[in-house]
């Protein structure tokens, strides 16, 4: 009779075990509905096409992508660019980089699905691929329904052709950052910039940016989202609290002066507190910081739809977020 209970109390605890994790396992529902939503992309190859034709295919070109050759260029330079050695060496190495489009159109698929799910009104961009020169500047170009993708921007932050570049730019020039750099291009497309100049303002309208990027890529880690390093993101949350500290102790919050925006909002090797944790700091902590109270705030408001909140102004944001950091 003891074995027998035992080996109940065995089943009753194995059963007890699997039935939590059923419980915690979440919802998927609206992940299944978000993937039935239909997304084809194809990454349209300018960069082959443009440099691996004959002069006369310029003309065909450049009635299919008008927007890329601007009237002000005669034919004269297109002609001289497409065999130019620089161009063709980084087309040579975005060839080896990426010799398949597949996993990066299907990177972009699984984004737009939950764009177009969370944003119905969303066009399915025409998708192309081409080499700039390495503009880290402008890796992607979103407006409405055209997505330019510089491919000569995401060899990897280590790559030899990026030596010279600071490494707080190289830092995501990365192809695992592109959704996150695609989704800042969209709210910024979508949402007009603050016309309240403060830091707080600023904080959150960047903060929103990477609000987005919970909702649209779940899956992503926090380093992504907010293209740091792993490291970084585990700086800013041991410093939490000092970093809120310094912010209100300061002042800043409400002050619009405009060195304030390139000390904690603007890329920058690390945030300039002028105190001597700077340079373990990373930079932009001002949005991260901010996408800290747009959390608080959506989880006192969890019922608040992404497009209220994206229009929700900053101060009410704010104000009823009863955001602070955690200890």
């Amino acid at each position: 009779m003891e074995i027998i209970i035992a080996r109940i109390s065995k089943i009753t605890s194995i059963l007890l075990i699997v039935l939590s994790f059923v419980g915690c396992k979440p919802d998927n529902s609206k992940e299944s509905e978000i993937m039935a939503i239909p997304v084809s992309i194809t990454i349209e190859r300018f960069d082959q096409k443009f440099h691996r034709s004959n002069p006369e295919m310029i003309f065909e070109l450049k009635k299919k992508y008008p927007f890329l050759f601007p009237e002000k260029f005669s034919d004269s330079v297109w002609f001289k660019r497409q065999k130019d050695s620089l161009q063709l060496m980084l087309l040579d190495t975005v060839e080896s980089s990426f010799p398949e489009m597949t996993p990066i159109e299907n990177e972009l698929e699984y984004l737009f699905k939950h764009l177009k799910f969370y944003f119905p009104k969303t066009k399915i961009p025409r998708v192309i691929g081409l080499i700039n020169n390495v503009d880290y500047q402008t890796k992607t170009v979103y407006v409405d329904s055209l997505l330019l993708i510089s491919l000569d921007t995401y060899f990897g932050s280590n790559h030899p052709l990026y030596v010279g570049i600071p490494s707080y730019v190289r830092q995501d020039m990365d192809i695992k950052y592109l959704s996150s750099h695609v989704i800042d291009k969209f709210v910024e497309y979508r949402l007009e910039p603050p016309t309240d100049r403060s830091l707080l303002s600023q904080m959150i309208y960047h903060g929103k940016k990477i609000y987005v990027k919970d909702i649209m890529l779940p899956s992503k880690s926090d380093a992504l989202k907010m293209c740091y390093t792993d490291e970084q993101v585990h700086w800013v949350n041991d410093n939490e609290v000092y970093i809120w500290q310094y912010f209100i102790e300061k002042q800043i919050l409400f002050n619009s002066v405009p060195s304030l925006v390139k000390r904690f909002i603007e890329p920058a090797p690390f945030s300039k507190f002028y105190l001597e944790i700077d340079n373990e700091s990373p930079g932009r902590i001002g949005v991260w910081l901010g996408w800290q109270i747009i959390k608080s705030y959506m989880n006192r408001y969890p019922k608040t739809d992404i497009n209220t909140l994206l229009n929700l102004p900053p101060q009410t944001i704010f104000s009823k977020s009863n955001y602070k950091p955690r200890k």
